[in-house]
């Protein structure tokens, strides 16, 4: 055998995309870092007004950044509504540009899940970094050039799926369009053209798994062999859900956390337990979103992102309001920054009931482990009495029987309760009564008044 074939028949066998990059010293991606931010501050401040005026107020210039902590504690924090407040004053996108307003190439936007969209301007070479964000993911999951991707969504202006359609073509691999197809529209297209990579939000695979049930169709002779998820937690921060998928498609799920206005920033683990940083396009710290202060290895904060990726809307210092336990090291071998679980909670949705905190994917966990809830589920936040209120409201399977509801969600509650060491309501409702998403499932129903939502989300 040839040697160029030898060497491309190793790399099929890897686990890696980018052997070298994913398995760098930890030595050499500080210095890596620091190089692209001091790079990265200097190409903002002489471009982008926002951040010369931000920069300017704090009477930081490009050379005070000498380390990596000077980074974190000089560079001014910012927020998704610090952009949204800019383009709403001048749209489309404020005075946030670092490039000429002729080199967007491409318009995407935020799902506006928790508010007003945010507007992303991208170049051409934004959408092909973003793009190839996704590949390290598919590439450790098994997925390889031959696959055939099937995108079970509606395409609209929705950033998340635009950059994995990127992904799929950086593999090379055959892409098909669901376009705005119903849910029995996606089952029949999967069995017509025979897909192997099914994309979608995690619980639209469960949604589709239903529908087929419903249309006498066994996904698990379906030609997919992989399914691939994001917009939402999924199988690797929800190991039940992880299960259901797989069982209810005969496939291997996987996850990739990203976040629209930044990129798709941390492709899952090999070892299905959790996503890494792609440290080649994002540097990430953990913050106490109390006092501001920088967290510890293994400690819960929130992720605070610099994207690499985006030129013509750079995001330094940003808030993500995400929740993660940051660690080094894995068993996989990468050396990337590992978030064990993906994300934990949220600032503004993190709630603290009679004491405890309570974060949503540790409710959600707890629901898809038991036997008789459905996948439909909604958490109602309130406030009363000076104090946060979580009610817990979803749909038994609908091989519960009517008269077995209230005894199921006594069960649930008490399960919660166990685990968590605190009571919430639970309360069952009709099958079909609950909301069903196509793109991201709104899991939380905050009914807080506005000015504490305010106040947990700074």
């Amino acid at each position: 055998m040839p040697r160029w074939e030898q060497h491309t028949a190793a790399a099929r066998r890897s686990l890696f995309w980018n052997a070298r990059m994913e398995r760098m010293p930890r030595a050499e991606l500080d210095a890596l870092h620091l190089a692209k931010l001091r790079g990265l501050v200097a190409f903002v401040y002489e471009r982008s007004p926002f951040y010369r005026r931000k920069f300017d107020e704090r009477g930081l210039k490009p050379r005070h950044i000498a380390t990596l902590d000077d980074y974190k504690r000089l560079v001014p924090l910012t927020d998704k509504q610090d952009f949204i407040c800019l383009q709403s004053e001048r749209p489309p996108y404020g005075d946030t540009l670092a490039l000429p307003f002729d080199l967007v190439a491409h318009h995407v936007e935020t799902s506006g899940s928790t508010g007003l969209p945010l507007a992303i301007p991208l170049s051409a070479y934004d959408t092909e970094r973003y793009g190839e964000s996704w590949t390290y993911g598919f590439w450790a999951h098994g997925i390889r050039p031959e696959d055939s991707f099937y995108f079970a969504f509606n395409w609209g202006n929705f950033a998340g799926f635009w950059s994995c359609y990127y992904g799929a073509r950086r593999m090379g691999c055959r892409v098909i369009s669901g376009g705005g197809a119903d849910s029995q529209g996606h089952i029949k297209n999967i069995l017509r053209l025979k897909p192997t990579v099914l994309i979608s939000t995690p619980t639209f695979a469960l949604r589709l798994a239903t529908v087929a049930k419903e249309m006498g169709v066994d996904l698990r002779g379906s030609s997919i062999r992989f399914t691939y998820h994001a917009g939402e937690p999924g199988p690797f921060a929800l190991p039940a859900m992880k299960r259901q998928i797989d069982e209810a498609w005969g496939a291997d799920s996987g996850e990739l956390l990203g976040i629209a206005e930044i990129e798709a920033f941390a492709p899952g683990c090999p070892e299905r337990d959790g996503v890494h940083v792609n440290e080649m396009n994002v540097f990430t710290w953990s913050m106490n979103p109390a006092t501001g202060a920088e967290v510890g290895d293994g400690e819960v904060g929130e992720n605070i992102i610099t994207s690499y990726t985006n030129s013509a809307q750079p995001l330094l210092n940003y808030r993500s309001h995400d929740l993660v336990r940051s660690v080094g090291g894995c068993a996989c071998g990468r050396t990337w920054r590992k978030l064990p679980g993906v994300v934990l909670g949220r600032t503004d949705f993190m709630v603290t009931v009679r004491g405890t905190n309570v974060y949503q994917t540790a409710v959600e966990n707890l629901l898809g482990e038991h036997t008789g809830v459905s996948p439909f589920f909604q958490l109602v936040l309130e406030h009363a009495d000076g104090n946060d209120r979580m009610t817990v409201e979803f749909e038994p399977d609908p091989a519960v029987a009517r008269a077995d509801w209230d005894a199921l969600a006594r069960a649930v509650g008490d399960r919660i309760h166990k685990a968590l060491h605190v009571r919430l309501e639970v309360n069952p409702m009709a099958p079909g009564t609950l909301p069903r998403y196509d793109l991201k499932t709104k899991r939380i129903i905050d009914k807080r008044p506005k000015e504490l939502r305010r106040e947990l989300d700074r």
